[in-house]
């Protein structure tokens, strides 16, 4: 086999790539031997004999097969524990019975009554609590 390198050198200078981007056709390395100057280059470009092989990238088609899934490593912040979301409700509702209660809506023992279902998980929401509020002053006043 021929040394072809200056040949290769002198492609890639001229097309504008890397010497590994060139490509020669086989069946025409007579041709290719006799290339010295750019012109000679240009021409067995136009006639197939010099190639260059296009850039390869890195392939999407596993990306796009997984659309719409994404994996721990992508999510940002912490999602909020079951613990915290109870936190943040009984806190609420202990609020809006400390608020009745100063405002003098319901009297201590009901508090203490509603308080304890707040704390046994029967309350899940404020107008849950007002419902139970209601039942049991139209409950203590009939």
């Amino acid at each position: 086999m021929t040394n072809l390198s200056f040949q290769r050198e002198l492609a890639a200078k001229v097309l504008g790539v890397g010497k590994g981007r060139i490509k020669f056709n086989p069946e025409r390395l007579e041709d290719l031997e006799d290339a010295i100057t750019r012109e000679d280059i240009r021409r067995l470009h136009r006639a197939g004999a010099i190639e260059v092989i296009p850039v390869a990238g890195t392939s999407r088609g596993r990306a796009r097969s997984r659309s719409g899934r994404r994996g721990p490593g992508s999510r940002k912040g912490t999602r909020e524990s079951e613990k915290e979301k109870w936190m943040r409700q009984v806190r609420a509702l202990r609020k809006t019975l400390r608020d009745l209660r100063k405002r003098g809506e319901i009297d201590a023992k009901l508090y203490r009554r509603l308080y304890m279902l707040v704390k046994g998980g029967a309350v899940r929401s404020r107008r849950r609590l007002m419902e139970i509020m209601e039942a049991e002053r139209h409950a203590a006043g009939s």
